[in-house]
């Protein structure tokens, strides 16, 4: 695939990022695109392995190897080495319905499982996929096209992240009449109000829905099922019913002071923080070459203190250490905060692989990844602290939040039961000053109001419980996909399901 040698002739060039003390100037993606020229050899890299890896998506030693959409990566390497960017888009639709999410937010499973790996570094597929996808949008390729026969079947899918819009898209496709319900204002979910806007920008997501729109699948934002409207009446109204509503319920963190005015969860923070934005008109704003005290003062007009967490000069802790607590890290510092702190409770990982983990695994390795780099770039030093938790939220006379209580961990192995986990080590305790802590820690499922207005049951993740690679709950006619289904996890998996999702409903409702 691509130029058999291309791999031993080309050295991987990434898109060009600005430098972190620019791009925290303002919340705008931070990526160019390479030349074409520049982007054919990049896709010429792609070797004739015999057996592509990158587009197995299979488990291995317990952790996914490979795209889950499967994506046909060598062929469309193949054709944008030979500069058929048409012929490119077409192979990738196929099996990915939004890849101008995937190539920006995705961790790049298939980059991980890249036979490249084994002597070199990987292919940079994710950055080929955003250069076929938007070629598409800019070339005329990606017009509306809606079904020119409907089956007279309609379906509501409730929730509009990446799971709910692939569903939908696969069920407008064959012919149904697809409505989404959203409970926020916007559509979108993970993707509109969970990953901010330098990481994914909302006009990616708002072209996307308006080409749905175009295309005959219906929108109701700021309706929250279960609440503004009744299972029953969906069930009523509709021949299936979808629930795509993610894994919503966050992991608190019960420490004393848990009470304290400035603790938040994440999400709350990072949508409060886009929904200003975009509600502000600041995502436009040009603050490009701005100076330091003009920008605060762009700032200062653009976000709304009603609707958003604010951490301009304050000092900052975010427990969690994976991609939420970076994104908080990047969040808080375009904010102006004047310190930051992640606070992680595993071992740091190491720089490069262990012998026990070994390719095509997926590599636990250690990643820097663009929060991280602005607080080095701003503060001088990494924001993580590892093996390390939070024992107690300290607060002052008036109820606010003015500090934590830390405590270094090790992992120790229980002689009864043999399980490892991570323990308080004696004499270690620390202090921090905190004005604002973000509980970046996870989820532990989904919210059991709209669970328990459909009367679904859960697993013990508190998840929606179906039979082994279905969709179908034990409600007759009600499907679920996502996050609600799985668990927490990657955009990626969430467009895989809601494909697997929407066959399954598919051939529910053509043998009714």
């Amino acid at each position: 695939m691509g130029k058999p040698t291309g791999f031993m002739e080309y050295e991987r060039v990434g898109n060009p990022a600005f430098a972190p003390l620019e791009r925290i100037k303002n919340f705008n993606e931070f990526h160019e695109p390479l030349p074409a020229e520049e982007r054919k050899k990049q896709a010429a890299r792609c070797m004739d392995c015999g057996v592509p890896f990158c587009q197995a998506g299979v488990k291995i030693s317990g952790m996914f190897s490979g795209c889950p959409l499967h994506n046909l990566v060598p062929e469309w390497n193949d054709l944008v080495y030979h500069g058929n960017m048409e012929a490119a888009a077409e192979r990738l639709l196929k099996t990915n319905n939004f890849p101008e999410f995937t190539s920006r937010v995705c961790p790049a499973l298939c980059e991980a499982a890249c036979t490249c790996n084994l002597n070199g570094l990987p292919v940079a597929t994710k950055e080929n996929e955003n250069s076929i996808i938007e070629f598409a949008y800019a070339n005329g390729l990606m017009e509306p096209k809606a079904p020119k026969t409907r089956t007279g079947k309609k379906v509501a899918v409730i929730g509009s992240g990446p799971s709910g819009l692939a569903c939908a898209d696969q069920l407008n496709k064959r012919g149904h009449e697809v409505t989404v319900y959203e409970r926020f204002d916007r559509p979108g979910g993970l993707l509109m109000y969970g990953i901010p806007n330098m990481k994914l920008e909302k006009r990616f997501i708002l072209r996307r829905i308006e080409k749905m729109k175009a295309e005959g699948v219906g929108f109701m934002t700021n309706c929250n099922v279960g609440k503004d409207i009744t299972s029953e009446e969906l069930l009523n109204d509709y021949d299936a019913v979808v629930l795509c509503c993610g894994a919503s319920n966050p992991r608190n963190i019960n420490a004393p002071g848990r009470d304290a005015e400035g603790i938040y969860f994440a999400v709350e923070f990072l949508r409060g923080v886009t929904k200003s934005l975009l509600d502000s008109g600041y995502a436009k704003a040009n603050a490009e070459n701005a100076g330091a005290e003009e920008f605060a003062a762009i700032m200062e007009k653009s976000f709304s203190e009603d609707t958003f967490v604010n951490c301009k000069d304050k000092h900052v802790i975010i427990i969690g250490g994976g991609d939420t607590g970076n994104d908080c890290t990047g969040t808080a510092i375009r904010q102006g905060c004047a310190t930051v702190t992640q606070i992680e409770m595993m071992p740091e990982p190491p720089l490069t692989r262990r012998e026990s983990n070994p390719w095509p695994e997926w590599p636990l390795i250690k990643k820097t990844d663009y929060g991280a780099e602005e607080s080095i770039a701003v503060f001088g030093h990494d924001p993580r602290v590892y093996q390390t938790t939070v024992t107690e939220f300290l607060k002052n006379d008036e109820g606010k939040l003015c500090g934590v209580k830390t405590v270094k961990l090790e992992s120790k192995t229980d002689p009864e039961t043999g399980r490892r986990s991570m323990v308080p080590v004696e004499g270690t305790e620390g202090e921090l000053p905190a004005d604002i802590v973000l509980i970046a820690a996870g989820f532990l499922g989904s919210e059991d109001y709209v669970r328990n207005a459909f009367g679904v049951e859960a697993d013990g993740r508190s998840n929606v419980k179906t039979a082994e690679g279905f969709y179908s709950t034990n409600v007759p006619k009600v499907f679920t996909a996502g996050d609600m289904h799985r668990g927490q996890s990657l955009v990626v998996w969430g467009i895989a399901e809601g494909r697997a999702c929407a066959k399954e409903v598919d051939e529910f409702l053509i043998n009714d």
